[in-house]
């Protein structure tokens, strides 16, 4: 029985159920994410020591110590020496794309005058043990993570005198571009895809809360950063292929998103969209979905509710909007998609509230959605799973989305240990998707209760 629809929510025939999901197709892009801080470590000699004194200093670094509640930082699970370990098991999947994050904090750790070679060598060895696994690299440019001497306003400009950091500083801008522009300059030839800035409302947001900085400010300061920072990659290689990725929120995305959509729209040459959660009905204000995008690593995300359903509505809306702004063709891409589950990682670990639910489950049926909005005219070129290895999830290690399990705070090693979903994945890779008469593990809810948006139809499987 679908579930009574929303104030607002207008009915609509479901589409007929589909006979069979085709394959996704040999130039399917698969792949797997990772980022800059969530997973590296190691301070660069010249920084200033964290409080573990395994960071380059940013502000994330200062928001850790300013949260007693947080888990200290600990050099997370150390990509920074076994990246190349780590590649190798993406390889081993079968994957296409490996996702990193190119940190301004290791290039800039000191001041916006000078560059650390041995930050840059880094990631020369990442990107170049990439290409040579036979992997195209994904670059994020900016994964929520500055310079400390940004956080503390010390920008040694024309308006250096200003109290204000981060975002809220006139320096910000130039600075943040410089830095882009020395990326793009070295990387450009290696023709990665390119993110500019991740998940940018979940960025802003996070920069409120921690950092009181500006919301609104910000959201034009980052626009104004992807459109420049976009520019100029195109100048540099004009066949580059650039996004900024969506944090999906379902049911209020066009409140959460649409704003930012609207100012870099133009400047897409394909669609980044990360899904993880359904709708939740709010309880107070503001409602829980944005809470989460607020603090990502607060308690209990992993019950925040998991209906791989949503995926098919994320890029469905997405698609509408590439025509809406005439861009019919644009492509999306699913930059990141998982399932959280708590400390423990592995596929006999069920997600609360989902019954007998694992990560394997999870993963076909997420590729089961996304192999039926193909079939129903989505231009979808790519999906990641976030992520390779669990990693810091900004404030905690108890959420757990790795494919490779890593129990930073009991296993001082850091061993690797692969959970059921990378047989899963390796599987699924190899076939192009599921099965054509592969079914979901559970039947898909109403749209009313995982997407409720004006017009929504729900979806039907046989």
């Amino acid at each position: 029985m679908t579930a009574p629809l929303l104030p607002g929510v207008s009915a609509a025939a479901p589409p007929e159920p589909v006979t069979g999901v085709a394959a996704l197709g040999p130039d399917f892009l698969w792949g797997v994410a990772a980022s800059g801080f969530q997973s590296e470590g190691h301070a660069p000699p010249s920084g200033r020591a964290s409080q573990d004194n395994h960071a380059p200093d940013s502000n994330w670094v200062r928001y850790i110590e300013h949260h007693p509640e947080f888990d200290r930082y600990q050099g997370s699970i150390d990509f920074y020496d076994r990246y190349a370990a780590d590649i190798d098991l993406a390889k081993s999947l079968g994957v296409k794309v490996f996702r990193i994050g190119i940190e301004w904090a290791r290039l800039q750790p000191t001041s916006r005058l000078e560059w650390d070679a041995d930050g840059f060598r880094f990631y020369d060895k990442v990107i170049a043990k990439i290409i040579n696994a036979g992997l195209r690299p994904m670059l994020t440019l900016d994964h929520w993570v500055y310079p400390g001497w940004a956080y503390d306003g010390a920008f040694h400009g024309p308006h250096s005198d200003s109290p204000d950091t981060g975002w809220d500083n006139p320096e910000m801008p130039a600075a943040w571009l410089t830095n882009m522009r020395k990326v793009v300059d070295r990387y450009a030839q290696r023709n990665p895809l390119w993110v500019t800035i991740n998940e940018p409302v979940a960025y802003i947001m996070h920069e409120v809360r921690n950092n009181a900085t500006d919301q609104g400010r910000m959201e034009d300061l980052v626009a104004e950063a992807h459109n420049n920072i976009y520019d100029y990659i195109h100048r540099v290689r004009p066949d580059a292929q650039v996004t900024s990725n969506i944090g999906y929120v379902a049911g209020i995305d066009d409140q959460v998103n649409g704003g930012l959509f609207a100012k870099i729209g133009d400047r897409l040459d394909y669609i980044g969209v990360d899904y993880y959660f359904a709708y939740e009905p709010p309880a107070s204000s503001p409602p829980a979905t944005v809470r989460s995008i607020a603090a990502v690593g607060s308690p209990g995300m992993w019950n925040l509710p998991i209906r791989t359903e949503g995926i098919y509505y994320a890029v469905k809306r997405y698609a509408d909007e590439a025509r809406r702004i005439g861009k019919p063709d644009l492509p999306i891409y699913v930059v990141e998609n998982g399932m959280p589950t708590e400390n423990a990682n592995s596929d006999d670990d069920n997600a609360p509230g989902t019954g007998n639910y694992n990560r394997s489950d999870h993963l076909r049926d997420t590729v089961y959605w996304l192999q039926r909005a193909k079939a129903d005219g989505v231009n979808l070129i790519g999906y990641n799973y976030w992520s390779i290895t669990d990693n810091y999830e900004w404030g905690s290690y108890s959420p757990r989305f790795g494919l490779y399990t890593v129990n930073v705070r009991e296993d001082p090693a850091l061993e690797r240990r692969a959970t059921k979903a990378v047989a899963t994945y390796t599987e699924t890779i190899a076939a192009g998707g599921v099965p054509a008469d592969y079914r979901p593990t559970r039947q898909p809810a109403g749209c009313a209760v995982v997407d409720p948006t004006p017009g929504c139809v729900d979806l039907a499987v046989p």
